[in-house]
């Protein structure tokens, strides 16, 4: 039954890693070779590129890119450890080309310019929102290199409170949710990149629910929201950008240089002695 679950001709490149392979890997609430290659569809990636894969949880994502492209792989997270995703990497023959680093995505290792590509895979959502994050994380990307992320999202913006078939699912953090036509919003008000594609998978929250089906079928309170849901609010989303080759993305404030001049505290005070 679990196999049946991650069967998708939508993903034939997805379709030949093996279930068990796919479900150890587990770190979220998506298939992240689903995710990965509908990203990839639109992403023009060439061998030996350098690749970050920012959240890339427990490595599969950062997998599936290097064998499907024959790129490097930077695979970056901040809440699974390197060491178990180095062992995935090492059985899949690919620890020469992809790199795990254990960062905040905020506070990345990496000089300006050092990717050719950046990739988020659900992932994006938990520190992307941040007006200023994308000028930062452009910075990683030559100029002209795209930008991409894919993840868990709404088909449109709510008109109003949360409905009331997903009150029970929803909670606070769920207002990272977003649908494709406000990421596109969000990134060209930063005007750092061209944002080239936003656009929703169709008919993704059946894959949605295939995979918690596959890997909590426990988890009655999300697969309800999404069967009562039926994709009217829920679904998947992705949108692509290039880094702007004629501007320089902001360099990040760490501190500011300056001076201390004594000066008297009131305004009948002296300076002493």
């Amino acid at each position: 039954m679990m196999g049946d679950h991650l069967e998708s001709r939508r993903f034939p490149r997805s379709a030949r890693y093996h279930p068990d392979w796919v479900v150890a890997g587990v770190s979220g609430g998506a298939n992240p070779l689903w995710l990965t290659e509908w990203l990839t569809e639109e992403m023009e990636l060439r061998p030996g590129m350098r690749v970050l894969d920012l959240g890339c949880g427990r490595g599969a994502s950062s997998v599936f890119l290097q064998q499907e492209f024959d790129v490097q792989v930077w695979a970056v997270d901040l809440w699974f450890g390197v060491d178990e995703r180095l062992e995935r990497i090492r059985d899949a023959g690919a620890q020469d080309a992809i790199f795990p680093l254990h960062a905040d995505a905020r506070a990345l290792p990496f000089a300006a310019g050092f990717f050719d590509a950046v990739v988020s895979i659900d992932s994006f959502v938990y520190y992307g929102t941040d007006d200023l994050y994308l000028n930062y994380l452009a910075r990683f990307v030559r100029p002209g290199g795209p930008i991409g992320i894919v993840g868990a999202g709404l088909v449109a913006e709510f008109d109003g409170p949360v409905p009331d078939h997903l009150a029970t699912w929803w909670e606070p953090s769920m207002a990272c949710l977003h649908s494709a036509d406000w990421w596109r919003r969000h990134w060209e008000r930063s005007a750092v990149a061209q944002v080239d594609l936003a656009d929703t998978l169709p008919d993704g929250w059946r894959l949605w629910l295939d995979w918690q089906h596959a890997v909590a079928p426990d988890n009655s309170v999300e697969i309800d929201a999404l069967t009562a849901d039926q994709g009217r609010h829920l679904g998947y989303v992705r949108a692509i950008a290039r880094r702007h080759t004629d501007r320089t993305p902001d360099e990040p404030i760490t501190s500011i240089p300056v001076d201390y001049s004594r000066q008297p505290l009131y305004r009948a005070a002296e300076p002493s002695g």
